[in-house]
């Protein structure tokens, strides 16, 4: 939310609340650690944003979207910042080709983890998640510039 413009309506504070609610609502889950807590808390911050977005009546892809900018290290790429619906899609796409490769992008981007923190969360070394994040990276740049796929 640190990226975000200061009159957006949807407030850190609200949005951890509202991703606090829908996890509790999560039944028979057998939390095993707080990094495990932490994953979870990541895919709900995302689903509230981008429901948020939604709510608001956006277009996929533009059309008076409310756009976000993405940080540096998520996006190499020169350009406009994609918005969240386009980088839902996206990573929805990702999920189906690689889920770990999305899950290391919501740990990282939605969850604020660092690399030690989603390595141990996904039970794999800090350099594949290195790798994964790298590669999601080039991957969603572009995805979310529309490059067609050779």
């Amino acid at each position: 939310m640190r990226h975000e413009r200061a009159e957006h309506t949807l407030q850190a504070s609200a949005l951890v609340n509202e991703a606090y609610l829908r996890l509790i609502q999560v039944q028979r889950v057998q939390w095993q650690n707080r990094l495990h807590f932490v994953a979870m808390a990541s895919r709900m911050m995302r689903r509230v944003l981008v429901d948020a977005a939604r709510a608001k009546g956006n277009q996929k892809r533009g059309g008076g979207a409310q756009k976000v900018t993405l940080p540096d290290v998520l996006l190499a790429a020169e350009g406009p910042s994609p918005d969240l619906l386009a980088l839902d899609d996206a990573l929805n796409e990702l999920d189906t080709i690689d889920p770990r490769k999305c899950k290391v992008v919501e740990m990282r981007f939605f969850g604020g983890l660092n690399v030690e923190e989603t390595a141990a969360a996904l039970h794999v070394s800090k350099e594949t998640v290195m790798r994964d994040w790298r590669i999601a990276k080039a991957w969603l740049a572009r995805e979310l510039k529309g490059v067609p796929h050779p």
